[in-house]
């Protein structure tokens, strides 16, 4: 049983093997940007913070290509589908963030709620065939590959950084405070 705080996030397993803590934390910073997101129309999820541009928008839609985009590179060895593989990212490197604005929310939390989907899925597979030791196919140039374990850590820190930002500009929007 998934013990939950009074938002309905799972807490993270105190005594747990070492993928089920990972996967505990992961689901929590996931379900926090959730919170953060949830229930704001297109101009909350537009609002920014002081000089930062950053939006709840922007935050949703860079983490579903954070999502897609590192199973399918780093565990895969293969690239993203769309809408990732229909940008040209050399002449618009911040696409993620500055085309949220144009999406509606239903379609910024949709492809959120995908992405975290089949990421669950890719995970789920990777696991059950090779478990947290397992290298991933992406190779850098020092002819090196990331394991599950590296990745999961990667996806935990982004969203951990980014939850820290959708705490303020969700506080920017209407107050809402907390975690």
């Amino acid at each position: 049983m998934t013990h939950r705080d009074e938002q309905g996030r799972p807490k993270p397993p105190l005594a747990a093997d070492e993928a089920a803590t990972l996967l505990g934390f992961l689901e929590r910073q996931r379900a926090t940007l959730a919170w953060k997101c949830d229930g704001l129309d297109a101009a909350g999820l537009r609002a920014t913070v002081g000089a930062s541009s950053m939006t709840l928008g922007g935050l949703l839609k860079h983490l579903a290509n954070v999502e897609d985009s590192t199973l399918a590179q780093w565990l895969k060895g293969t690239q993203p589908g769309p809408p990732w593989n229909t940008v040209d990212w050399d002449a618009a490197p911040d696409w993620d963030w500055r085309s949220a604005a144009e999406d509606t929310p239903e379609q910024l939390r949709t492809l959120w709620r995908d992405a975290v989907a089949r990421s669950r899925v890719t995970i789920d597979e990777a696991l059950a065939d090779g478990g947290l030791d397992q290298l991933g196919r992406f190779v850098n140039s020092r002819g090196e590959s990331p394991s599950l374990r590296y990745i999961l850590i990667t996806l935990i820190e982004e969203y951990a950084r980014h939850v820290g930002h959708a705490d303020l500009i969700r506080e920017s929007v209407d107050g809402l405070t907390g975690e």
